[in-house]
């Protein structure tokens, strides 16, 4: 994984710990970090701290997500939900 490809908004997948397989958005990345919430049990206030080397990334970014995160705008538990909704039912139809 390039660190390059990493980006706010970005959904990506837990490939270890308890979350495994989990579905994230991708809020901060510091190397080799990331600050990961889904809504639901890692919500904006309290994000998952996880290791690059532990995510499975996606190339699908939610354009709306990333503009909020970058330009530190307000979002909620809600939106990240709908976020990751969205690419799971995408994800879905494609199969």
């Amino acid at each position: 994984m390039n660190v390059c490809d990493i980006k706010k908004g970005q959904i990506v997948y837990s490939k270890a710990g308890r979350d495994k397989g989990k579905c994230f958005v991708i809020l901060e990345h510091e190397h080799p970090y990331v600050y990961l919430a889904d809504g639901k049990s890692r919500r904006l206030e309290n994000p998952k701290k996880k290791k690059e080397l532990h995510i499975q990334i996606t190339h699908y970014v939610d354009m709306t997500m990333n503009e909020l995160l970058e330009n530190d705008k307000r979002m909620t538990n809600a939106e990240i939900r709908k976020s990751i909704d969205q690419f799971i039912h995408m994800d879905d139809q494609e199969l």
